[in-house]
């Protein structure tokens, strides 16, 4: 059985240890993601919503329609250069290394 898998990739520069957050909510090493090189693995399937069309856009803005679509925040706390940084909002990639662009 395959499992669904999410890359974040980290910011140039970031070394360990990290604190993780996805959505909010602290992930732990080994349980919910490993690290690897300069990217985290997740043990499941994590999704931004990406960019709206013309038209779903505007159904929104004329309050025709709402979106409820997945969207996933990580955010990483994580020494660089003698300092504490937090990155927020990284972009999420398959498995495969690829950007996730869903944009139907």
């Amino acid at each position: 059985m395959s499992e669904e898998q999410s890359r974040v990739r980290l910011p140039r520069g970031a070394e360990g240890p990290f604190e993780v957050w996805v959505n909010g909510v602290a992930q732990e090493e080994g349980t919910d993601y490993e690290v690897e090189g300069q990217t985290l693995l997740f043990h499941r399937r994590l999704a931004q919503e990406g960019r709206l069309g013309f038209w779903r856009w505007t159904s929104i803005f004329l309050g025709l329609i709402g979106t409820y679509r997945q969207d996933d925040s990580v955010d990483v706390r994580y020494p660089s250069g003698g300092q504490t940084r937090l990155a927020t909002g990284l972009d999420i990639l398959s498995s495969e290394g690829q950007g996730q662009d869903d944009t139907s």
